[in-house]
């Protein structure tokens, strides 16, 4: 069993570093994205958020234009993904890259990040549980503790 990793002890500004964990993102049981080449970035009170490697995606996105700025990371390009079961359902807004990253952040240039849902997300076979409330992308499993931020009563964190 891995070691608990608590969210308190993350740092801030965030800790991007690859890991070596295999991830996998289903939906309707059907594979995807597939990879063991990931990005976490690691912030206090926050689960770990992974960056997939493009090659991983397993299904054409189409690109929003929505956008958002991270304070860490820059600007925000949203994607679109069809369900591959029922090509009328179009998710939007559920996953998200950065083109031109900041300082210390361009390994994860083009990489993509999930939120947990409606798809099912995997870290070495666990299912994981979306980080609270719907603005943040954090994955959590089993091996992380500590109060989360995302939830009510939380937001001034």
């Amino acid at each position: 069993m891995p070691p608990k990793l608590n969210v308190h002890n993350f740092p801030r500004p965030p800790l991007l570093e690859k890991t070596p964990r295999h991830l996998q993102i289903k939906w309707n049981n059907q594979l995807i994205a597939d990879t063991k080449d990931a990005y976490w970035a690691l912030e206090t009170t926050h689960p770990p958020t992974y960056y997939i490697p493009p090659g991983s995606i397993l299904l054409p996105l189409t690109r929003s234009s929505h956008k958002s700025f991270c304070e860490w990371k820059g600007a925000a390009t949203y994607w679109n993904i069809t369900n591959p079961a029922n090509d009328s359902e179009e998710v939007k807004n559920r996953i998200w890259s950065y083109e031109k990253p900041t300082k210390g952040f361009e390994s994860i240039k083009d990489y993509l990040s999930f939120y947990a849902g409606p798809w099912d997300c995997y870290v070495d076979g666990e299912k994981v549980e979306p980080q609270p409330g719907d603005f943040y992308g954090g994955w959590v499993t089993s091996d992380i503790e500590g109060p989360i931020k995302g939830g009510p009563g939380t937001w001034g964190w």
